[in-house]
């Protein structure tokens, strides 16, 4: 736990709306699996954040999350499917070649054989 989780975790009154990084302390996940429990529509940011935006949540509605036992087990299944989806995707990738470096997967005729031509910079003297 770093110092700044301690300190907020510490706090006798948190603050009405919570950033996702707090409310993923708060719930007692980690920041990145916020993300995850949106997309799956377990968690729902305080008003209409742009999608690149910063996301708010509300406290006394993490309060009765944190406090909802069969909330808590769905997102906890929900992040243990993703991951679980997300290495089968990769294994299957591996499996079919798909990991291959690129030098590999670069064949001689489309590589240019050509030197490039070099370029002079426009109001350079010689």
């Amino acid at each position: 736990m770093n110092s700044q989780q301690e300190q907020f975790l510490n706090l006798q009154t948190h603050p009405a709306r919570l950033k996702a990084e707090e409310a993923a302390w708060y719930l007692g996940f980690v920041p990145h699996e916020i993300t995850i429990l949106m997309s799956e529509g377990l968690l729902k940011p305080l008003g209409h954040p742009p999608a690149t935006g910063v996301k708010y949540f509300s406290t006394s509605a993490m309060e009765e999350l944190r406090r909802d036992s069969k909330w808590l087990a769905r997102a906890s299944d929900c992040i243990v499917n993703y991951w679980k989806v997300r290495n089968e995707k990769k294994a299957a990738q591996r499996d079919n070649g798909h990991d291959a470096p690129l030098k590999e997967m670069l064949t001689p005729s489309s590589q240019s054989e050509q030197p490039r031509p070099s370029r002079r910079l426009v109001g350079a003297t010689e």
